[in-house]
């Protein structure tokens, strides 16, 4: 029996679909995508029931079987190509075509705690008032489904591709990607490709669907302080250095009240922003309301609203503490003096600040300013990536989200977060392009993850339709 598909989080009415100029040449292809939804919701569902924590080491080689399989069954040659970590699922489909279309996604998902939050199994997808809960559903079993399953209703109604087709699947995004930039290196012939598909994508609810060219980079690190070879009684206070007073001055001597980061020659790479990234900003829907509601929170930082909150959003660095460690915060009081404190850090960059550079100014700041014996660790880095919007793939998705979802998308030059895209694209100067089936209140990383069903349906229309337009652009 076919599943309802209910409205949903859909602007263009109950199909998900109207009438738009450049629809005809694929509208065969929508008719079967929708006549087969329970097909291909349950092709999604049988990937959500398969857990596949990277951070915990569960269920990952069978997740890269079971992808390997959903790739055979489009007819794809597939690989699972070995790393000292997590292997990565690779899948071609020669169509004879002049261009190629790729598409990178990961099949590893978060850590499902805190799992008394979660109202269904976090790994039993159930359907609820229109919307698929599991984990990874959003993040990002949902986006590698609807290309999987867009190449298949191609197959199934014509019998060949518009273009060829490469999936290259990794299963450590959520532990920062430590292997994939050596896909690139290692298989310079699997990388050949005319532009990239790249994981995530959401939209607003009942609202634009969303189109990222690129991502802010990252400098990740874990500052530690040991001042002695125990926790000691609190009375030593008095004549032992306490490692948390000294990494709170530490943090506190990297960023002002009004929120400058004072990192000496901190935004000496940043690139100022061109006439192109101002016209993006101005026309760039952001519901201030809805997104204060759904974080719980009163207002933004420095109470910015309009074009200056979107501009600190997308185009400012950031130095964020993550996480702090230190001395005892069990029940009740013990009076101790910790020997040790840490704090993990993320640094969030845009163009064109480096990594390594920001990471060695974070150094010398520390010592210059009296700090010198604070241990500083390294852990996932990555430039900033941007693709110029004048890219054939990007001018393709534009188009193709306007047809089948018959509004205009909110467009993205650069993201808030970081991707490992750029390990992917940056040495070949691949474009890539964002755009995929979650919505802002998916609630990836968290409890209770999901999309709509509707999304997930139009999202497999939209591939098909980027199919098409891709290979004759």
């Amino acid at each position: 029996m076919p599943i309802a598909l209910l409205p949903g989080n859909c602007a263009s009415g109950p199909s998900g679909h109207e009438n738009h100029e450049g629809d005809d040449e694929v509208e065969d292809i929508f008719r079967y995508v929708e006549d087969h939804a329970s097909e291909y919701t349950e092709m999604l569902y049988s990937a959500c029931r398969q857990p596949s924590i990277s951070a915990q080491n569960v269920g990952m080689r069978e997740m890269a079987t079971l992808v390997r399989d959903l790739l055979l069954k489009t007819g794809a040659v597939t690989e699972i190509l070995e790393t000292s970590g997590n292997p990565f699922v690779y899948g071609f489909l020669d169509a004879g075509r002049k261009k190629t279309l790729s598409c990178y996604n990961h099949y590893d998902v978060q850590p499902v705690d805190p799992i008394e939050e979660w109202e269904s199994d976090p790994f039993v997808p159930e359907l609820r008032d229109g919307r698929i809960y599991a984990r990874g559903v959003a993040d990002n079993k949902g986006n590698l489904l609807a290309r999987i399953c867009a190449v298949h209703a191609w197959l199934q109604v014509r019998g060949t591709l518009p273009v060829n087709m490469k999936f290259i699947c990794e299963g450590e995004e959520e532990v920062g990607s430590p292997h994939l930039k050596e896909f690139p290196v290692k298989y310079p012939e699997k990388m050949k490709t005319d532009g990239i598909l790249w994981e995530g994508g959401s939209r607003n609810i009942g609202g634009p669907v969303h189109v990222a060219l690129g991502a802010k980079g990252m400098c990740y690190v874990e500052m530690k302080i040991r001042t002695a070879v125990s926790d000691l009684h609190s009375a030593n206070a008095a004549v032992i250095p306490n490692p948390a007073w000294i990494l709170v001055r530490a943090l506190n001597s990297l960023k002002d009240a009004e929120e400058n980061i004072l990192i000496e020659g901190f935004y000496d790479g940043v690139k100022p922003l061109t006439d192109l990234d101002r016209e993006y900003l101005e026309k760039l829907p952001y519901d201030e309301k809805t997104t204060l509601e759904q974080f719980g929170t009163k207002d933004f930082l420095l109470g910015l609203s309009g074009y200056p909150l979107r501009k600190r959003l997308l185009y400012s660095p950031t130095c964020n503490i993550a996480g702090m460690i230190s001395g005892y915060t069990g029940p009740g009081g013990k009076t101790v003096l910790p020997a040790v404190a840490s704090a993990k850090m993320d640094i969030r960059l845009v163009p064109d600040q480096d990594p390594d550079r920001i990471f060695g100014l974070l150094r010398a700041h520390l010592d210059r300013n009296g700090f010198g014996e604070i241990e500083l660790s390294r852990g996932s880095s990555k430039p900033p990536f941007r693709t110029d919007p004048s890219h054939p793939l990007a001018s393709s998705v534009i188009r193709c989200v306007r047809e089948v979802y018959g509004a205009e998308p909110a467009v993205y030059l650069n993201l808030s977060g970081t991707s490992p895209i750029y390990d992917l694209c940056s040495a070949a100067r691949i474009g890539a392009v964002q755009v995929g089936v979650a919505n802002e209140d998916s609630r990836a990383h968290a409890p209770n993850e999901n999309i709509f069903l509707r999304d997930y349906i139009d999202g497999i229309k939209l591939v098909a339709a980027v199919m098409e337009d891709f290979s004759r652009v």
